[in-house]
Order: structure tokens, then C-alpha cells, then sequence
């Protein structure tokens, strides 16, 4: 492990000390600062008396996004691979 830092991430009014890979630090930050945004559009948008509830929300929101991308992912990976299959049977009928 190389050189440490030292950061504090707030999060839902608590704030957290870290010791990160400084390569990491403005991901966090910007994670953080993205769950915060939602905290706020969710208590806005819902009537929501517990911090957990909400929290509990963003992660499953978050966690749905990061499934979806995962599926669109391979959906294109797979499209992409139909294409390949296809322009190499092509080729191959050219070439014989």
C-alpha cells in the first residue's frame, strides 16, 4: 500500500472517516454527493420519518441502475457477437 489519505464522507447527516487510495478519493466524493441528492428528491417526493428507510431506498435504486447497465452490457456484448458471427460466416463464403 502506497501513499494514504485521510478523508471524512457525510452521509446522511453522519460523517464517516476514510483511509483511501488517493485514486479514489473524487469517486467517493461524487457518490456521495449523488446519494445525498437523492436523499433529498426522496424526502421531498415521499413522506419518509426514518433516515434508514430513505437509505434503504437509494441502495435499492443505486443497486437496480447497476443491475440494469449490467444487463444492457450484455445484451450488447451479445448483439455485437451476433454481428461478428455473422460477418465472419460472410467472409469466409467470399474467401472460399
Amino acid at each position: 500500500m502506497g501513499d494514504q489519505l485521510k478523508i471524512k464522507i457525510s452521509v446522511a447527516d453522519r460523517v464517516y472517516p476514510l483511509t483511501i487510495d488517493p485514486s479514489r478519493e473524487e469517486g467517493l466524493r461524487k457518490a456521495a454527493k449523488n446519494i445525498e441528492a437523492m436523499i433529498k428528491q426522496l424526502e421531498s417526493s415521499y413522506a419518509v420519518r426514518d433516515k434508514q428507510d430513505v437509505l434503504a431506498m437509494c441502495a435499492l435504486q443505486f443497486a437496480a441502475k447497476s443491475e440494469q447497465i449490467n444487463i444492457d452490457n450484455n445484451e450488447d456484448v451479445a448483439q455485437a457477437q451476433e454481428k461478428l458471427e455473422l460477418l465472419n460466416l460472410l467472409l469466409s463464403q467470399q474467401l472460399s
